[in-house]
């Protein structure tokens, strides 16, 4: 009886530590914060996607993951979406900071890149995928601040300082950095006026024919973000697909609108801007298609396009022609009408730049975009 009472205690305390661990276990759990996000297929053998997001203005925090949702939820591809953190608040997204993005080892097993990165001067430890990324000679797709996506100091010991935007070093394949080098063009101006001017997408002859433009007429893609300047011709073979029509803003401006009061019923072309200058003729190229080739790697394929800030993604016709390049851009079959439909709740901000208070206070949460 002693012997039975014995073991029953003893059974009663191994149970009573196992709870303890388990319930330890979980809190663990719950407190290790999400620094960036999966979507999984359900298919083993889907593409896998990366895309990266950091800029400080045009909201890519909140494009990337509708985007992801959508090629994961309606094409079937595996997508990770990266986010700028401070390092010391894990797994919550502060645009402002240029130094940290974490989870880049992402792209070893990636199929396809999507940058939409504004300034960033990450360390060599993250910069090193990227690199290794291009070298490979997989695709790559930039979004409206990728043209600018690195700024590295004159004085920085980063190994990847020609990179940076307007790069002017010894290394002269990279002149003018990544935005030109590999996409085809970096920051050069807003051609539109800035909240003022919408975007009109307008099919190219070159691209009338174009996958990445299937499903896609004239007027289809509209975005209330101005017009990006570029030089013209772009380098290489570089083939635009998409031009801009700046477009005249009907209604009254509105700093509290999402649109700032433009909207895509506007109808006018903007002739010329106030110093007389012809904004639509010629237009500039918003969607281009190029190769690249980064010293002691293999040739690649790039796409970019100067529109998709998060509010451009309210329009059908701008997830088209995103849906449209990552096929392309995969040398995959584009879809004749790809299913670009909306997934989940996407209620996009205004772009704008926000101060450090705003990151701050505001604790957006990685996981707040699952």
């Amino acid at each position: 009886m002693k012997k039975t009472l014995i073991l029953l205690i003893g059974c009663l305390v191994i149970v009573s530590c196992g709870q303890k661990t388990e319930k330890k276990s979980s809190v663990e759990s719950q407190v290790t914060p999400k620094q960036w996000l999966t979507f999984n297929s359900g298919n083993a053998e889907a593409k896998h996607v990366v895309l990266i997001s950091g800029d400080e203005e045009y909201r890519s925090e909140e494009a990337l993951p509708q985007l992801a949702k959508i090629l994961s939820a309606k094409h079937g591809f595996k997508c990770t979406v990266l986010f700028a953190q401070d390092p010391s608040k894990p797994g919550v997204i502060n645009a402002n900071y240029v130094n940290n993005i974490p989870g880049l080892d992402a792209l070893d097993s990636a199929d396809l890149m999507v940058i939409f990165t504004r300034f960033r001067a990450l360390p060599d430890d993250q910069m090193k995928f990227i690199d290794n990324y291009l070298k490979s000679g997989k695709p790559v797709i930039g979004i409206r601040t990728a043209t600018h996506a690195f700024n590295f100091d004159l004085d920085s010991n980063s190994n990847y300082k020609h990179y940076s935007n307007g790069y002017e070093g010894d290394k002269k394949e990279w002149v003018d950095g990544f935005g030109r080098f590999v996409l085809g063009e970096k920051w050069i101006s807003h051609h539109g006026h800035h909240k003022h001017e919408s975007t009109r997408g307008i099919v190219s002859k070159e691209g009338k024919s174009h996958p990445i433009a299937k499903g896609i007429e004239d007027g289809d893609i509209w975005g209330p973000t101005d017009v990006y300047g570029v030089r013209l011709p772009l380098p290489g073979n570089s083939k635009p697909i998409i031009l801009g029509e700046v477009m005249k803003r009907e209604g009254e401006f509105n700093e509290a609108d999402l649109l700032y009061g433009m909207r895509p019923t506007d109808t006018i072309p903007v002739i010329k801007n106030d110093k007389g200058a012809l904004l639509n003729d010629p237009m500039m190229p918003i969607a281009w298609t190029k190769s690249y080739q980064i010293p002691g790697g293999i040739e690649g394929k790039a796409f970019t396009t100067t529109i998709g800030a998060a509010t451009d993604l309210l329009n059908k016709g701008v997830r088209r022609l995103l849906v449209n390049s990552v096929f392309w851009s995969m040398d995959m079959e584009v879809p004749v009408k790809a299913d670009v439909g909306i997934v989940g709740d996407f209620k996009p901000t205004a772009y704008e730049f926000r101060d450090d208070d705003y990151w701050l206070k505001k604790q957006l949460k990685v996981e707040d975009f699952e």
